[in-house]
């Protein structure tokens, strides 16, 4: 298992170069000029020698390809970056920003499964009849409607109707204590939510009734086992170690669409960093995100596959 960590951790080396790469790249080719954005207009509206001057000072007037050397080198050294709309270290941005959108995947995650999975399962159980049939139909229902559509409708019922929870911004831990955090949460978490219960039904449910065909489910039936055992014991256990790579995959959208959530409920989190940054030009700032949000995502899975190895001692890894 310990090889096995290792050498994921290694094979991460050539993924995460190929992300920053890639922002870095993608950043430099959206239209606007970071400068011109300090300096509070478009090109047209500020004066084209403080431009040139402020572009000269952050670095902007060398060669992509230079920009791009320097980018590397710079993080192989530790150094993220600063960011151009606030001159602070853009790790330190994040971290200011990290709590919200971390407590929102973990909230939205642990939603996701304790829904998702028993749907799944019961709908499996009662294949074909009335309950399944509604369970499928609620999960394609969800699969269908716009995340920032429910949130805006949450917002209007359960925020300005009826007032049960607050209709925007988040409280911090520190602030009001892990209760209030969750409170101020459990909109967005429902709304970000709803998408990954819906996926990891069905999911769960496939998984499930395709475990329930093989041979060995057969075999315990045929000696005599109790549905329930047979169904809870044996098939169960081999459906979940595919379910757990999907909630591997759920994670990894909450934290990529956490920018639609964040900004529906004004949640100033990374997400919404990560647009303000993208609409004020600040390259060092969006890449910074996006590196940080990639890593995540590689120990995720990381973890995901000890687990998945935990549920089925027969997986080997090289």
């Amino acid at each position: 298992m310990t090889r096995f960590v290792i050498k994921r951790l290694f094979s991460a080396i050539p993924v995460l170069f190929i992300v920053i790469t890639l922002v870095f790249f993608m950043m430099r080719i959206i239209p606007g000029d970071p400068a011109a954005q300090i300096l509070g207009g478009g090109v047209d509206e500020v004066d084209p020698a403080q431009i040139e001057m402020l572009r000269e000072r952050l670095g902007l007037n060398e060669p992509i390809g230079m920009q791009y050397i320097h980018f590397i080198r710079d993080i192989l050294k530790g150094d993220w970056g600063t960011s151009l709309h606030n001159n602070m270290p853009v790790f330190q941005n994040i971290r200011a920003r990290m709590e919200p959108t971390l407590m929102l995947t973990l909230y939205s995650t642990v939603i996701s499964v304790l829904i998702g999975i028993p749907f799944g399962i019961l709908s499996a159980k009662h294949r074909n009849t009335v309950a399944d049939y509604t369970m499928t139909t609620v999960a394609v229902m969800g699969l269908s409607i716009p995340g920032f559509w429910l949130g805006l409708m949450m917002v209007f019922f359960f925020g300005v109707r009826l007032r049960w929870f607050p209709v925007q911004g988040y409280t911090y831990i520190a602030e009001g204590g892990l209760k209030m955090a969750l409170y101020s949460l459990t909109m967005p978490a429902v709304a970000s939510a709803l998408h990954h219960i819906s996926s990891l039904t069905r999911y769960t449910r496939s998984m499930m009734l395709d475990v329930l065909n093989n041979d060995y489910i057969r075999t315990a039936r045929a000696k005599g086992l109790i549905e329930n055992k047979v169904f809870y014991k044996h098939a169960l256990k081999n459906a979940l170690a595919p379910v757990v790579t999907n909630i591997g995959f759920s994670i990894a959208g909450m934290l990529g669409g956490s920018t639609v959530t964040e900004t529906v409920f004004n949640l100033n989190g990374m997400g919404k960093l990560a647009y303000d940054s993208l609409v004020r030009r600040d390259y060092p700032q969006e890449q910074a995100i996006i590196l940080f949000v990639a890593i995540i995502f590689i120990f995720t899975n990381i973890l995901l596959d000890i687990i998945y190895k935990i549920l089925d001692p027969r997986i080997e890894f090289d």
